[in-house]
């Protein structure tokens, strides 16, 4: 059963971008921005009622988590929706996993007792290097339509770097103690939903063109992978432990890349799935991963919990649509231990 959700959530999550750029035939981004929230907070109350969860009372919770509601969801998700008029969905999932990256260099900035390791500063720069491949600066000035996807890809950059800040303000402040991850997600994703309700009448404005594919795409976007797959992932989590279950985040950009190409037909560029590769050598790098690999075959002894979990930042389980479940799970991870080097 646990290895059915896994797959199942890197099949959701790795579609985000697919399923955002059809909503793009029919929906302005920022429209498409607020649906998938909407539909992703409603399906997470529904989760909470069903299973008679409380909410939090305390108003520094809200307050937090209104901040967190910010970076993690209004925020990255009206980037990426507006990344998606120019950039290619399959591009779009790669820039993705830089998450991890951003994520450290947020914390080395908010979190003072976070400070970075050379083996991390090596992981962060074979990631620039990766979005330097990415980009293919060879291309931009030779091709119009490179050159025309750069702000996009800027954005989308811009996007896993609020991931980042969000992720560390929890960090940072330790969000959510005492409740369980689905309940903070409820809380941040109502949240954001409210903000951007609050603000649609003069950001989401523009003519809306419905049928069944783009209904169907915004379904799947707001209530499956913004909703339900947090839910799987977090009993993924429960079973298998944060560790394990974050390795979700090397499929995710085969997934997105492989429906980009083969349903959309999108170009891939040699360069993209080899920066690719790139970012995901830097992600294992800066997490500890590569390290870990070499102290066993030397024969190091490891801790058991350093064993059963990679140190430091392992890459968090991160995606556009359901950045909710990813902050829930990377606060609820660092709550149980505050004085472990994971966030």
């Amino acid at each position: 059963m646990n290895a059915l959700l896994y797959v199942l959530v890197a099949l959701t999550w790795g579609s985000s971008f697919f399923f955002a750029k059809i909503g793009l035939d029919g929906l302005a981004p920022q429209q498409v921005a607020t649906v998938r929230t909407v539909l992703g907070a409603l399906t997470l109350v529904v989760v909470l009622l069903v299973t008679r969860r409380r909410w939090p009372r305390e108003k520094r919770v809200w307050g937090h988590l209104l901040v967190v509601a910010v970076f993690l969801n209004a925020v990255p998700s009206s980037l990426m929706a507006w990344a998606e008029q120019t950039v290619p969905s399959g591009l779009a999932s790669i820039y993705n996993a830089t998450t991890p990256i951003m994520t450290l260099l947020a914390l080395a900035v908010l979190v003072p007792t976070e400070r970075l390791t050379r083996r991390q500063v090596g992981g962060i720069l074979l990631g620039i290097v990766g979005v330097l491949v990415l980009v293919g600066p060879w291309d931009v000035l030779g091709d119009p339509q490179v050159l025309a996807s750069v702000p996009g890809q800027v954005a989308l950059l811009g996007m896993t770097a609020s991931y980042g800040v969000g992720l560390a303000w929890l960090r940072r402040f330790g969000v959510g103690g005492g409740y369980d991850p689905t309940t903070v997600a409820t809380v941040q994703l109502t949240l954001a939903a409210g903000l951007m309700l609050v603000v649609a009448p003069v950001v989401a404005t523009g003519p809306v063109q419905l049928d069944w594919r783009v209904v169907g795409a915004m379904v799947a976007l707001g209530a499956v992978g913004t909703g339900l797959a947090y839910a799987w992932n977090t009993r993924l989590v429960g079973a298998w432990g944060a560790g394990r279950a974050s390795t979700v985040t090397y499929l995710t950009p085969v997934v997105g890349v492989a429906l980009g190409v083969l349903v959309l037909g999108e170009p891939l560029r040699w360069n993209e799935p080899v920066g690719g590769l790139v970012v995901l050598a830097g992600i294992a790098l800066a997490s500890g991963l590569l390290g870990a690999r070499r102290r066993r075959r030397t024969g190091a002894v490891a801790a058991p919990v350093a064993a059963a979990e990679p140190s430091v930042t392992e890459p968090p389980v991160t995606d556009p649509s359901a950045p909710a479940g990813a902050a829930a799970a990377y606060s609820s991870r660092a709550d149980r231990d505050p004085s472990s080097p994971v966030p």
